[in-house]
């Protein structure tokens, strides 16, 4: 295992959380959620020095997947997302880019399952899918590296909303209960808004919980 040195970039009309996932041992990178900007994403991965292998979507709304495209053409790389997200990436209706008055569609190349084992970059990943803000909703968790993606599945002392088109409250926080805040506590949080947090933090503070 590499070791891990994570990146954090705002990016987007709603300040989307892009997130590098970089092995310092052997100068790969991971992408997760490009939602925007990506020529200033690629400069980044440039001056980094780093040879991107992969982009992981964690859903296919607009402000995590507009960028992918382009990022994954530039470096010859692959977009992964989960098998039930294919619709929401497909659909302007789903991925909500109506709500910058635009029609976009998105793709993925690859589509992975609940409890898949990837390994990227020089890092084990598993797959773990959270259903509830998009129906095909995932994160990404490293449990070397005690580091989870949780997208807009779970944030600092909240959850996504539930109320756009596939999406379930219901579905959600049991997606939280039962996939999330069951991981070791001293497990971190990069989320896909608004601040960086903890399994052990969100047990004890997460309404939802």
């Amino acid at each position: 295992m590499g070791k891990l040195k994570i990146n954090q970039y705002v990016v987007g009309p709603v300040q989307t959380n892009c997130y590098f996932a970089i092995n310092e041992d052997t100068k790969e990178l991971l992408v997760i959620d490009p939602g925007e900007s990506p020529k200033q994403l690629a400069e980044k991965i440039r001056q980094e020095g780093c040879t991107p292998v992969a982009i992981l979507l964690t859903h296919g709304h607009f402000d995590h997947a507009t960028g992918a495209e382009e990022l994954a053409a530039e470096f010859g790389i692959q977009i992964y997302a989960y098998e039930t997200e294919k619709e929401t990436l497909e659909d302007s209706n789903l991925n909500v880019s109506w709500m910058i008055g635009e029609q976009k569609v998105f793709h993925a190349d690859v589509f992975v399952k609940d409890q898949q084992e990837l390994d990227l970059a020089g890092f084990h990943i598993r797959v773990l899918f959270t259903p509830g803000h998009t129906k095909g909703g995932c994160c990404y968790y490293f449990p070397y590296e005690e580091v989870l993606f949780s997208g807009d599945t779970l944030f600092c002392c909240s959850v996504g909303r539930s109320d756009l088109p596939g999406g379930s409250e219901s579905q959600l926080v049991r997606s939280v209960r039962e996939k999330l805040l069951t991981l070791p506590e001293r497990t971190t949080v990069y989320p896909g808004h608004n601040d960086v947090t903890t399994i052990e933090n969100e047990r004890m503070y997460n309404p939802y919980a």
